[in-house]
């Protein structure tokens, strides 16, 4: 019983902070809901990647600065190189690679480094945390919906387990792949590619 003002604002707190997880939780099923059935109208256009990314690393440094986390940012794209996407929803995989990352970032020493690289017909980028890891076991099952590794389930911040599975299929529906590599207790690196855009030469 929430019989005196201390434990009255205890419990406030926590159901403030409980239906803000409500909110989100709901959000999400909801996107996924449309994008699993295809009701999600991408708008796609060409975008120049490096320019989009710088514009993406310079709105992330201001979040990841009040979590205290360094951020380290590698462009290694010719200026040119231009992708065909959906500006918005790329932004959404950033943020929710992101946002898994700081929920297991269980060091002093927060760090998240983010790299840019051509690979051929593909631009690769990669989200290198130092959080916790994740074994093994659980690498390969963490973009299927709802799945949560041990350790999330144990944690008070803890996701649905559906963030990552969008970041799968908005890249699926863009031509695109996405993995993970990672090493307990030292940290995970997201990987996804996105075809590069080529001109095709009119004939002559």
């Amino acid at each position: 019983v929430a019989d005196t003002p201390e434990k009255m604002d205890k419990y406030i707190r926590t159901i403030y902070t409980k239906a803000n997880e409500m909110d989100r939780l709901i959000n999400e099923l909801t996107f996924y809901s449309k994008i699993d059935t295809n009701r999600i109208p991408y708008t796609f256009s060409k975008i120049n990647i490096r320019d989009y990314f710088d514009d993406c690393i310079e709105d992330i440094s201001l979040e990841l600065e009040s979590e205290n986390v360094e951020l380290e940012y590698q462009n290694c794209l010719e200026r040119e190189v231009a992708v065909i996407a959906d500006a918005e929803q790329i932004k959404r995989v950033i943020n929710n690679i992101i946002s898994n990352s700081l929920k297991y970032m269980n060091k002093e020493y927060k760090k998240i480094s983010f790299r840019l690289r051509d690979v051929g017909d593909f631009v690769q980028f990669e989200i290198e945390d130092n959080g916790r890891g994740i074994s093994t076991k659980d690498l390969t099952n963490i973009f299927d919906r709802f799945y949560r590794t041990d350790a999330s389930r144990n944690s008070s911040k803890g996701g649905s387990g559906i963030g990552l599975s969008i970041v799968r299929k908005i890249l699926e529906d863009h031509g695109g792949k996405v993995w993970a590599t990672s090493q307990l207790g030292t940290g995970t690196t997201m990987y996804f590619v996105l075809r590069k855009f080529q001109e095709v030469p009119a004939d002559e």
